[in-house]
């Protein structure tokens, strides 16, 4: 039985308060490294999250998908170990091993059963990787190529044309203006040295946060957290990422040979620990957030026919993440659908939500809060956002709080702090008009 489905088994057969009540213990290591975790013995499952601020961001200048490709090939060969004997290792106990990669991030996650024999052989796997990346010659030659394949191949993608180009436009010469996947003459350029100086950089032990969720005690999640960071590289923790200015008003049309247009308009919106996050995170289910039930939806979709879907988000990042709101529309219908989206807009920052609208907003989000928590995994994802973006460790014990005390009033204040309806981005990708 696979570890999955051994979980489902054993969940089914728990009371629903199992997962309750999570008690977070933090910590730091002699080496630098922050320690978050969380004891659970309900499951015999061990999951770990290490994360670095080795995202796309930090690519240095010149080298747009030297992150990227650094982490791919971490679980390449690594320690004297091939790629594939790597995964028959882990195949062999039952482990999984996974990552994470964005903007800000990049990290490696396990899951295995607690038993000390598999769990042994697994951690064993994990700090190879993380501390002994052979970056084989062969596997660069290789991983480089198939990410510019894959980068050509997105290409074709009118979605993906719009988001980069969304992302360009709305941070300009900020690092968050880099592509999560790199330029393909820059990583054609790429060699082993760069990729070695990046890990060495990047993935350190002072930069690194340690996050464990599951069956093995403090005592255990200590002996666990030290090992894992004792063999990092000893680098100095990065510096802050520069704070990205407000971008002009801006509009793009981009020719592209395509039966439907992609409209995304927005703006840089707020960092993860900005205290506007959850009047913004709030209201946006009201805006764009929460499908049929939002008001772009209502506008976009059910009274005109503009689009099949029509959303709007906030992704906070380690500084001022995006604010976006997209649709689809065929191509003769451009102009009106976007005209209807951005009054939509313009009329929610001036007069907020309606105390009905922001009721059901509340209710859904809260009553939908234990599905955000219901797995080891999930709570796993949330201990690593905690630990990397240092929220309070409080944070899932007052979310509910903390989304029931967002009034109207503090939603109209957050928009209008951050969202000006006169400087908004704007990507449009179809069609063949271009300017």
């Amino acid at each position: 039985m696979t570890i999955k489905a051994f979980c489902i088994a054993l969940l089914l057969s728990l009371p629903l308060s199992a997962q309750a009540a999570l008690a977070i213990q933090h910590w730091q290591t002699p080496h630098g490294t922050q320690v978050i975790f969380v004891e659970s013995h309900e499951l015999p499952i061990l999951d770990i999250s290490v994360d670095f601020p080795a995202g796309s961001a930090r690519d240095p200048g010149g080298q747009a998908g030297l992150a990227q490709l650094t982490h791919i090939l971490l679980d390449q060969g690594a320690g004297g170990l091939s790629d594939t004997v790597i995964a028959h290792r882990l195949a062999d106990v039952g482990a999984e091993l996974g990552g994470t990669f964005d903007r800000d991030r990049g990290g490696v996650t396990l899951r295995t059963l607690s038993s000390p024999a598999e769990k042994g052989a697994a951690l064993d796997i994990l700090a190879r990787v993380l501390q002994q990346p052979d970056f084989p010659q062969a596997v660069i030659k290789r991983e480089k190529q198939r990410l510019i394949a894959g980068i050509r191949e997105a290409e074709a993608d009118p979605g993906t044309v719009a988001d980069k180009a969304f992302y360009r436009a709305l941070y300009g010469t900020h690092p968050y203006a880099h592509d999560e996947s790199g330029d393909p003459a820059a990583i054609a350029k790429l060699t082993r040295g760069d990729v070695q100086t990046f890990y060495r950089t990047h993935y350190s032990a002072p930069n690194a946060v340690i996050s464990l969720m599951g069956d093995i005690s403090r005592a255990e999640a200590e002996a666990i957290a030290a090992r894992l960071a004792g063999g990092l590289p000893s680098a100095a923790a990065v510096p802050a990422l520069p704070k990205p200015e407000p971008a002009r008003a801006n509009e793009q049309r981009i020719a592209f040979p395509s039966t439907q247009s992609h409209v995304l308009v927005g703006a840089v919106g707020v960092a993860r620990n900005d205290p506007d996050f959850f009047p913004l995170f709030v209201g946006n289910y009201v805006l764009g957030g929460g499908g049929f039930d939002s008001r772009l939806m209502r506008e976009v979709r059910d009274k005109r026919g503009y689009a099949y879907s029509a959303y709007s988000y906030f992704m906070p990042m380690m500084e001022a993440g995006p604010f976006q709101l997209g649709l689809q529309t065929k191509l003769a219908q451009t102009d009106d659908a976007l005209k209807v989206a951005r009054t939509t807009l313009r009329q929610f920052i001036t007069e907020g939500p309606s105390e009905a609208e922001l009721k059901q907003a509340k209710d859904n989000l809260t009553g939908g809060f234990p599905l955000r928590i219901d797995s080891n995994r999930k709570i796993l994802e949330y201990l690593s956002l905690i630990g990397f973006y240092k929220l309070p460790l409080d944070y899932l014990d007052t979310w509910v709080d903390k989304v029931n005390a967002v009034d109207v009033a503090t939603v109209k204040q957050a928009f209008a702090r951050h969202i000006d309806p006169d400087k908004l981005v704007t990507v449009i990708v179809g069609g063949e008009r271009a300017r």
